[in-house]
């Protein structure tokens, strides 16, 4: 669900990786390395808010370079601060992102708000949220319409002891049909949602 193949990406003179290549058919993989290494850069590549200087990305077999609508519609990507408009509701972007989706803001994405302890702050904007709560407004979004890639950039970080139990059930869940691939400092967390850990080494082999 999702593969990369050559993906290279300097800035000026300096490579931050070079000749990357995976194939993640379903389940969660956490990526894990020194601080540093480009782990949120690559995660910026593969969502597509980055460009890779070689390379391309395929999401839900969808080419990101030739079809990168189509290979969006089909992630979720969560950044490692999630401030989308700094105006808009949580509410409101949920909707936005159902509406993108083909889908509605069901029971299931406001159950999963509940349980991360949001439904008191869904009308709030994004601008009045802690780090935490817009992290996990971004996070429910991911149970919207039938995607196929969840992105997620140190997701653990600002989430209480609760959210985090929330989000092992979540990935452990998403990852049985889908691809969950994100970065971590966390090692429990890592063993918690059962995922398979690689390095930058392991992707240029």
């Amino acid at each position: 669900m999702l593969r990369f193949d050559n993906l290279t990406k300097r800035y000026g003179e300096r490579v931050i990786f070079q000749g990357l290549h995976h194939d993640i058919p379903s389940g969660c993989v956490a990526l894990d390395d020194e601080s540093g290494s480009g782990k949120s850069t690559l995660l910026g590549v593969l969502a597509g808010t980055l460009a890779a200087d070689s390379g391309d990305v395929w999401i839900g077999g969808h080419s990101l370079r030739a079809a990168p609508r189509a290979a969006q519609a089909v992630l979720t990507y969560v950044p490692e601060d999630c401030l989308a408009e700094s105006q808009q509701t949580g509410r409101a972007y949920l909707h936005e992102v159902a509406a993108a989706r083909e889908t509605t803001l069901g029971t299931a994405a406001l159950d999963l708000a509940d349980r991360f302890g949001l439904t008191p702050h869904l009308d709030k904007r994004f601008e009045q949220m802690s780090f935490g709560t817009r992290k996990k407004i971004v996070l429910t979004a991911s149970v919207l319409g039938e995607t196929s890639v969840l992105l997620a950039d140190e997701p653990v970080g600002g989430l209480d002891a609760s959210a985090r139990a929330v989000l092992v059930d979540l990935f452990r869940s998403l990852g049985e049909t889908r691809t969950v691939f994100f970065s971590s400092y966390d090692a429990a967390f890592t063993e918690a949602c059962k995922a398979t850990r690689v390095r930058f080494a392991d992707l240029t082999g």
